[in-house]
């Protein structure tokens, strides 16, 4: 006998099922992207963080949560970035990146669409990383000049994995 899909155990192994499997793409794509080189220390695309929006916007806040909260704690176990100053800096970005997803979520759910969800996700995440690293790692002064240039960089591949999000979610049947 089939379990019923409204029955809570088998809902919970499906959303366990889905968090591993998004959680597990995500630090494929986080490594991949870690192997990129880039202009500055520090500074990706994001492709790892899309894995969490596609997520949010197909299953829910609760199951994004997951997977960017694993997403960030294996992956740095896999890069051997583990409580290191730049897995506080992963943290940080993560958390105010998916704070943004979530206000978004509450706020303008229906009104927008991938492409803003996930530019205000890539500038928050840039905006936690700078106030982190301008508290514990490097003179704000210091960081004034990079400010313009790292979040035009954000908002650049923010609107980029908006519409590689957006591409995707239409690609692929809804749950």
């Amino acid at each position: 006998m089939t379990p019923s899909p409204s029955d809570p155990a088998a809902r919970a192994a499906r959303d366990d099922a889905l968090v591993a499997g998004f959680t597990a793409l995500a630090v494929a794509v986080q490594v991949l992207e870690s192997a990129v080189p880039m202009p500055l220390p520090g500074v990706k695309p994001g492709l790892a963080n899309l894995v969490v929006l596609i997520v949010l916007l197909r299953h829910g806040l609760r199951l994004a949560a997951w997977v960017a909260a694993l997403r960030v704690l294996v992956g740095s176990l896999a890069l051997g970035t583990f409580l290191t100053p730049g897995f506080a800096l992963s943290v940080a970005g993560a958390s105010t990146s998916f704070g943004a997803l979530a206000l978004v979520h509450a706020l303008g759910r229906g009104a927008v669409g991938p492409i803003g969800y996930s530019a205000a996700s890539a500038l928050a995440h840039m905006a936690g990383q700078l106030a982190l690293a301008a508290v514990l790692l490097v003179p704000p002064a210091a960081l004034a000049p990079l400010v313009p240039a790292l979040l035009g960089f954000a908002t650049a591949t923010g609107v980029a994995g908006g519409i590689i999000a957006r591409t995707v979610l239409s690609r692929t049947p809804p749950p």
